[in-house]
C-alpha cells in the first residue's frame, strides 16, 4: 500500500469553518456490519456510507446516489466541494485525505464510494478494500490496465462488494441487447462498431502555464500518485479527463459505457492484439484523435446453443475519427444516426446507444412486428446504485462487480496505449499483462508512480 505523505494543506477559514464543525456529529449511526455477525441489522438498517471525491463531474451525482444511507463521511481534495456537501450532511464526519479517513473511520464505514480522476480510483479502493468495506468507484475502474488487474485480484482476494459506475450494465436495453444476440437473432457476430467524438483539452498541446494554487484546494493530494507539476485550472475540476497523466479521454469516459453490450453479450475476455488504425493530434501531454481495432478469439459463451462464439473484432472511433466513421456494408448514415454501438452480425445489425438507453434492429423497420426475445437475465429495479447498496446488504449479486469491471476495463484500455504506435499491430498476452512485440509499449502498462504513493501487486 501506499506511503504516508507530507500532511495536507490547512483550508481557509472562510471556506471551511462549516466542514470543520461538521467533523463531530450530533450522533452516531453503528455501521450495518458491526452487528451483522448476529444476524441483526443496525437500527437504521442503513449502511454507514464514505463519500471521497464529493464535487467535480459525478461526485455529487454519486452522494446523491447514496444518499437514502447514512452519509458518515466526506472526503475531497477541494474544500469548496466539501463545503457544498456539509450544507447537505451537516453530521457528515469531513475530511481532505482518504488515506487518513479510511484509517480512522473504516471500523465506522461499511462501504464506501470513489469518485476522483481516474488515476487516484485504484489508490483509494484498494486502501478500502484492504479494511474490509465494500466499494462503488466510477469508471473506467482505473486509468491503466495493471491497475484493473490490481483491483479485480483485490476483489477476488478480499471478497468485498464491488462495483464500477458503468450505469448502462444495470438497463434494460444492455440486457435487452444481450439476448437479442444470444438468440441468433442477427447470426454470429463477427464486428462492433463504437464511436464518440468530442472530447476534453484537445485544444492543449503543451503543458499549460503555472497558476497560483487556490486556498481551497490541496493540490499535492490531486496529484496522488502522479509525478509533481504546477497546477493549472485548465486541468482541474473537469479538464483533467483529456490530460495523459490523469484521465484517458473518451475511451474511458464514454467508451466504458457505450461497449458494456459488447463486453456482456460477447463474453470478451482478453483480445490477442490492438491496432491503431488512424491518429491525429499525437502531442505530450493529452490524448489525440484517434482510432482502433481489437482483435478476440473464439472463446466460450454459456448463453449460446454452441457453447461458444467466433472471432469477432471490436473497432473504435474518437474525436474527429467519429466523425468519419462510414457504416457498414449494408447499412446507411441515417441507419446508425441515433446509435454509438453496431453489431454486425452473419445475418443483420443491432444497434445500442449511450449508456444502455435504448437497442433496435437495424434498420429500424427491422422492429416492426418484431417478437421479443424471453428475458433469461434478471432486471435490475431500481437502478444502478441500488444495485450495490441492496447486494452491500446481502442482497443478490450485482451486476459489474470489479471481476466483470477490472477485465472489461484491461481491454478498453489497450487504446489508450495503442495510438503512440500507429499502423502497428501490437500482440497482447492478456495472461502475463504485456505486449510480446513492442517492449516500448509495455512501458504504458503500468503507472509510474511518485514516490511515497507506490501499490504492491495483489496476488491471488
Amino acid at each position: 500500500m501506499s506511503k504516508e505523505s507530507p500532511k495536507t494543506l490547512k483550508t481557509t477559514r472562510r471556506a471551511f469553518l462549516a466542514a470543520a464543525t461538521a467533523a463531530f456529529p450530533l450522533f452516531t449511526i453503528v455501521p450495518r456490519h458491526v452487528l451483522a455477525g448476529s444476524g441483526q441489522a443496525a437500527p437504521s438498517d442503513k449502511l454507514s456510507m464514505g463519500c471521497i471525491g464529493v464535487g467535480g463531474m459525478m461526485g455529487g451525482g454519486d452522494v446523491d446516489g447514496v444518499s437514502g444511507e447514512n452519509i458518515y463521511a466526506l472526503c475531497d481534495v477541494d474544500a469548496n466541494h466539501l463545503g457544498e456537501m456539509v450544507k447537505r450532511f451537516p453530521n457528515a464526519k469531513v475530511y481532505r485525505d482518504f488515506r487518513e479517513m479510511l484509517d480512522k473511520e473504516h471500523k465506522n464505514l461499511d462501504a464506501v464510494t470513489v469518485t476522483t480522476p481516474d488515476h487516484m480510483h485504484a489508490s483509494i479502493a484498494l486502501r478500502a478494500m484492504e479494511r474490509g468495506l465494500s466499494v462503488h468507484c466510477q469508471k473506467p475502474l482505473t486509468q491503466t490496465v495493471w491497475e484493473a488487474r490490481l483491483l479485480t485480484n483485490a476483489a477476488k482476494k478480499y471478497k468485498v462488494v464491488t462495483q464500477m459506475g458503468n450505469q448502462g450494465y444495470s438497463s434494460e436495453a444492455t440486457r435487452r441487447a444481450c439476448e437479442m444476440i444470444w438468440r441468433g437473432d442477427i447470426g454470429d457476430v463477427v464486428e462492433v462498431h463504437s464511436m464518440s467524438g468530442g472530447g476534453f483539452s484537445r485544444d492543449i498541446t503543451a503543458w499549460p502555464p503555472a497558476e497560483e494554487v487556490p486556498s481551497t484546494l490541496d493540490w499535492n493530494l490531486w496529484m496522488g500518485r502522479t509525478e509533481e507539476v504546477p497546477y493549472s485550472s485548465k486541468i482541474h475540476p473537469i479538464n483533467w479527463r483529456g490530460f495523459l497523466n490523469y484521465g484517458s479521454q473518451m475511451i474511458g469516459d464514454w467508451g466504458i459505457h457505450q461497449l458494456g453490450p459488447a463486453n456482456w453479450a460477447l463474453q470478451l475476455g482478453r483480445p490477442t492484439s490492438v491496432e491503431c488504425t488512424a491518429v491525429k493530434g499525437v502531442n505530450p501531454v493529452t490524448f489525440p484523435h484517434y482510432s482502433c481495432k481489437m482483435e478476440f478469439p473464439e472463446r466460450p459463451n454459456p448463453h449460446v446453443p454452441a457453447g461458444k462464439m467466433p472471432p469477432v473484432t471490436v473497432y473504435w472511433y474518437e474525436g474527429d475519427m467519429a466523425a468519419a466513421f462510414q457504416p457498414p456494408e449494408g447499412l446507411t448514415a441515417e441507419d446508425v444516426l441515433d446509435f454509438n454501438e453496431i453489431f454486425v452480425g452473419t445475418k443483420g445489425f443491432i444497434g445500442t446507444k449511450g449508456r444502455g438507453e435504448s437497442v433496435s434492429l437495424l434498420p429500424k423497420a427491422r422492429m416492426k412486428d418484431y417478437e421479443k426475445p424471453a428475458r433469461v437475465i434478471p432486471r435490475v429495479r431500481e437502478g444502478h446504485y441500488e444495485d450495490f447498496l441492496q447486494a452491500c446488504k446481502g442482497g443478490e449479486p450485482n451486476c459489474s462487480p470489479f471481476t466483470i469491471g477490472g477485465p472489461f476495463t484491461e481491454w478498453l484500455l489497450l487504446g489508450s496505449i495503442c495510438w503512440r504506435f500507429p499502423n502497428e499491430k501490437l500482440l497482447w498476452d492478456g495472461d502475463n499483462l504485456r505486449f510480446t512485440n513492442n517492449d516500448q509499449a509495455n512501458e504504458y502498462v503500468k503507472p509510474r508512480f511518485r514516490k511515497g504513493w507506490e501499490l504492491e501487486n495483489v496476488v491471488v
